[in-house]
Formats: C-alpha cells, structure tokens, sequence
C-alpha cells in the first residue's frame, strides 16, 4: 500500500497547510520552528536537494547535532557496538532502544528522530512489529522506525504506515543478518543480486516506507535504485548518487578505534582529543596543580 501522505497529488495544498506545516525551504538549517517531518524529506526528494543523516544515542551529543542543522538523526542499533560493548547489533533490546531513544528526543529541537526496531522485535509476525513501533513513538516520542529487510518486511510496513506509523526501510547490508550473511560484505553485486536489491526497494516504497537506506552496495546499483522509487534514499556506502547519506557519529568523528568501514570519512579526531584531555587532567592531579586556587571553595 502506498503511503498516500507522501504523493504529492493526494497531499493538501501549501496555501491550505497552517505555515507551520508547509514543507521546508531547506532541510539543512532550514527548519527552525517544528520538528522535520518525512513530508519534508519528500518534498527535498522532488526538488533534488540532499541532505546529511547522522546517529546518536545520548541527549548531548544529539543537541550538538541538531544545534549544527542535521535534519534527520537516526538511534540506531548501532549503539550495541558503539557504547554498550556488543560485538554486533544482534544482543540489543527493545528497552534500550526506548531509553536511548528518548534521550535523543530529549536532547533535541528540530530533527526528526528515527528509531532503530532491534533484532527480534518485529521479524515474528507485523502484529510484534507495530507493537514495539509504538512503544518507540508513546515511551521515546520519535517520529519514525526503522527496520531491515525488503520483500519479507512489506507486511511490516503495510501495517505500520497503515496505523500512523512512519517507516524507514533498510536495503543491502543488513547487520541484524551478521550471522546470516557471514560478516559484512558488499550486496547486490551480480545480476540476480542487484535484480532482488532493485525488487526489494520496489517493494518498500509500495508498502508506504517513506525512505530507504541503501547499506554496502554498489555506487552503480544505487543510482538505479535512486531514480526507479519515488521516496529518498539514505546511502551509507552506497556512492554518490543517493538523495542522503548517513554515518555512525562515532566514526565520522574518529571516536572508533581500529579500522573503520571504507566508506567512512573521520571528520575529526575526538578519540586523540579526549585522550588528550584525560592525560592532561591525570598529570595536573597528580603534579598538584588541579585543583587551583580558582576551583577551591573557601
């Protein structure tokens, strides 16, 4: 089922919209009185505008984001590896993705938070899906969910957007199918893989999700799967050509240590910058000189 509220045709008109409502001039920056909606991600799709995507996980480091214009902030499931210690996605749960959840909601303005739905959560049957979907939007207050798979997702998604709840897809590597797949390679190369890669994104866009993340794929695949569907896609590794892209905010700011993924750029290098700090914090109370004068109370 195609989700009426993002067709243009079926959409009320701007000069009947209150002027709160009216799709953003920019998604970058461009939204400063409400949250971003997912009719404005269609709305930047139509006009050819891209826009950034980035995880977070806490309150502050999300305000930090959202007071630098990212417009939409993904919780992912990411946070298993990035803070909570796990090898993989697959041990996180639906009560951690609440409570982080919430603390990115908390910590923002502006965004349009979307919340991961974690591995088996919603893969028994669309009933558990909606379930969990709406615990994310009552207990967290996000404004969308996001989920993996393609064609056996569809019902999922049909029953999600059905009851109000908006849906991002996920394509190409999926990392809740680590175990699966057997590591983290490329998808969709080949023929009959890009074939189901392109059906699968098809699939979602007609069961009403309002955006699609192309995970690990090739930059060609992308770009075709770019212009078949009506609704944006969100690249991670997936080349130039898609309407976003999104990385982990630890990676792109040099949190990670080791070897990240070829596809990320570090921005910074926080990892240094903290470890930096702590050494320096170490060696002024251990010389005597912290606490000074100026931090004593007398």
């Amino acid at each position: 089922m195609q989700n009426g509220s993002l067709q243009p045709a079926l959409a009320p008109s701007d000069a009947e919209k209150p002027a709160a409502e009216k799709p953003a001039a920019s998604l970058y920056g461009g939204v400063t009185t409400r949250r971003v909606t997912v009719r404005d991600l269609a709305t930047a799709k139509q006009r050819g505008e891209r826009w950034p995507m980035l995880t977070a996980y806490d309150a502050l480091t999300a305000s930090v984001f959202d007071d630098a214009g990212i417009p939409v902030l993904l919780v992912g499931d990411s946070a298993g590896n990035c803070h909570l210690g796990y090898e993989t996605t697959v041990p996180v749960t639906m009560d951690q993705m609440v409570m982080l959840s919430a603390a990115v909601v908390r910590g923002t303005k502006r965004a349009l938070i979307v919340a991961d739905l974690p591995f088996g959560s919603y893969q028994e049957s669309p009933a558990q899906a909606l379930h969990n979907a709406a615990r994310l939007m009552k207990e967290a207050g996000v404004g969308a969910v996001k989920l993996e798979g393609g064609e056996r997702s569809a019902h999922a998604i049909e029953l999600l957007v059905q009851a109000g709840v908006p849906v991002m897809a996920h394509l190409g590597l999926t990392p809740q199918s680590v175990h699966a797949l057997g590591g983290y390679p490329v998808q969709g190369r080949g023929d009959e893989a890009a074939h189901q890669l392109l059906r699968d994104a098809k699939t979602v866009a007609a069961a009403g999700a309002f955006a699609v993340v192309l995970e690990a794929v090739p930059a060609e695949l992308a770009t075709q799967v770019t212009a078949s569907v009506q609704i944006p896609t969100v690249g991670i590794g997936a080349g130039p050509d898609c309407d976003a892209q999104v990385l982990v905010w630890t990676d792109m700011a040099g949190m990670t240590a080791g070897r990240v993924p070829k596809f990320v750029k570090q921005y910074a290098d926080l990892r240094a910058t903290l470890g930096d700090a702590a050494r320096a914090f170490s060696d002024d109370v251990i010389g005597g000189s912290f606490p000074a004068p100026e931090h004593t109370f007398h």
